[in-house]
């Protein structure tokens, strides 16, 4: 067992991969933050101000739920947090996660992935609903960051 967690949303994929590259090159331990109802391509469609997504990004205090939960989430010490950027910040089923969970004393380090848009408001979000955690700046990734650049990413959180 680790002392680092990877924890992701992903709603294409893209996520999911970099949330694998990152948990094999910190040698942690990976959770999937699935949903109770699964998004369709559908609820996924941005464009549509009555999708499932939309509803959701444009009331602040909507949470998702979650299918699973964190076992042991008291022995990790760093947990990267993984998203999909949607609307210049974190989808609301990470809010769910985070007020979900006691984050005192722990290093929350966020992650993106967007072709594009930057983290955007993400930490500082976190940062709210973390209480007690220090939350990094975070990093837009790509999914096709290799494990050395992962690494040394990592190394500059450390110090």
């Amino acid at each position: 067992m680790s002392n680092i967690l990877v924890a992701y949303f992903s709603a294409s994929g893209v996520t999911a991969k970099a949330a694998k590259a990152i948990a094999k090159a910190a040698d942690a331990d990976l959770f999937e933050i699935v949903p109770q109802q699964v998004y369709t391509k559908a609820d996924l469609n941005w464009m549509d101000k009555k999708s499932r997504s939309s509803v959701e990004m444009n009331d602040r205090n909507c949470r998702p739920a979650i299918a699973l939960t964190v076992e042991n989430f008291e022995q990790y010490n760093t947990i990267f947090i993984g998203f999909p950027v949607w609307w210049y910040r974190e989808p609301s089923i990470i809010d769910t996660f985070i007020e979900s969970y006691d984050f005192t004393g722990k290093t929350v380090v966020p992650f993106c992935t967007s072709g594009s848009s930057g983290i955007g408001e993400a930490p500082a979000n976190m940062q709210a609903l973390a209480k007690g955690a220090k939350v990094t700046g975070g990093k837009r990734l790509t999914g096709r960051e290799t494990e050395d650049e992962l690494k040394v990413w990592m190394k500059e959180i450390n110090g």
